[in-house]
């Protein structure tokens, strides 16, 4: 399915849709965003043009063409061309100031979002002047929207050991106090090489969170648990094929961060009527809904609550997807208590004006 396809279907019929006011109105997290992927086409243009990065398209509607993606190979080359034009720390601060303002348009208070470290590193761009311009923009979204942002460096697997250990080396150098976590993307390749590199970042406090099971299989999602110590899993959406998995994952509780319309863009799953999210909930997983790249994959995590009712999903449905939003954070104890019951109330108000 095209993204332009994709598109259509994220609108179609969401203004007159029953639960649109719930939508809006839920208190949300996104847990599994990328910084870099959230890069608004309007501000790629101008850092493109700064910087005169060349094999970036120079209109937006060029751009929309671009972001059309054959394959997931086909999107981690877009993505890797596009972060190109990320080069000094007024860049970083205004794309985090970019996606925190987006974020707090849709009422999320609380946000883990992926920073491609790596992708930054191997052009020379030091992890100092990456962290620099996010944790500004961080702080005055703090100050202006009350919106938390936590970080969650990664490296692409498909670049080998060494480049998961000169990420996470720079993440030790130079992380603020708001990196929570160390991740893994890319290409989904074999796992177990990371234990290692897994096993610093844990012992240094960093929570374990890699993406596995997108197209890999389950057992990318095994390794996943087994060797990296996985503390949630990033789309995990083929743990689906393997009951056993399907059954480990229902009892230990093990959050999966899911985004529909990314599986769908990149070719994991073929339309978003297939999409296993549904079946995950009736499964008994712990199951969040999540945007991924949404300017690239043409949605916004409101959108992602419109196709998820779209799949079936109740208003009570969307709530608990809100709750389990809640529960995966890390966000402190009490944090939690009071917006999950803030959910609860919002979910009442919406249903008694449904009653009446």
């Amino acid at each position: 399915m095209t993204q332009a396809t994709t598109r259509g279907e994220a609108a179609d019929g969401s203004a007159a849709s029953p639960v649109e006011s719930l939508i809006r109105d839920l208190p949300k997290v996104e847990l599994h965003v990328h910084l870099e992927g959230s890069l608004p086409p309007e501000t790629l243009l101008e850092l493109a043009a700064k910087h005169r990065v060349a094999d970036i398209p120079g209109t937006l509607a060029e751009i929309r063409d671009w972001y059309a993606f054959r394959d997931f190979p086909h999107f981690i080359d877009v993505y890797l061309t596009s972060v190109r034009a990320l080069r000094d720390e007024e860049d970083f601060a205004r794309l985090a100031r970019d996606v925190a303002r987006r974020l707090a348009e849709q009422n999320v208070r609380y946000a883990e979002v992926h920073v491609s470290l790596y992708a930054h590193l191997m052009r020379g761009v030091p992890a100092h002047v990456v962290f620099a311009g996010i944790e500004e923009a961080r702080r005055e979204a703090e100050r202006l929207h009350g919106l938390q942002l936590r970080w969650i460096p990664d490296f692409p697997g498909d670049f080998g050991v060494e480049a998961a250990e000169q990420t996470l080396d720079a993440v030790l150098r130079d992380g603020p106090g708001s990196v929570v976590g160390f991740g893994v993307g890319g290409i989904e390749v074999d796992r177990a090489p990371f234990a290692d590199v897994f096993g610093r970042a844990v012992a240094a406090g960093l929570h374990s969170l890699p993406h596995a099971g997108e197209n890999g299989g389950p057992e990318r999602v095994w390794s996943a648990l087994r060797d990296l110590r996985a503390e949630r899993i990033g789309h995990g959406i083929d743990s689906m094929r393997d009951p056993r998995l399907v059954e480990h994952l229902a009892q230990t509780r093990i959050p999966v961060d899911v985004s529909p319309t990314s599986n769908v863009c990149t070719g994991a799953v073929a339309t978003l009527e297939e999409h296993p999210l549904p079946a995950m909930l009736a499964a008994g997983l712990l199951v969040t809904l999540n945007t991924d790249d949404p300017p690239m994959f043409g949605t916004d995590l409101l959108g992602e609550y419109r196709a998820a009712h779209r799949l079936g999903l109740s208003g009570a449905d969307l709530a608990g997807l809100a709750r389990n939003g809640v529960s995966a954070s890390f966000l402190p104890p009490e944090e939690k208590r009071a917006l999950a019951a803030e959910i609860d109330a919002v979910l009442a108000a919406w249903s008694a004006g449904r009653a009446d």
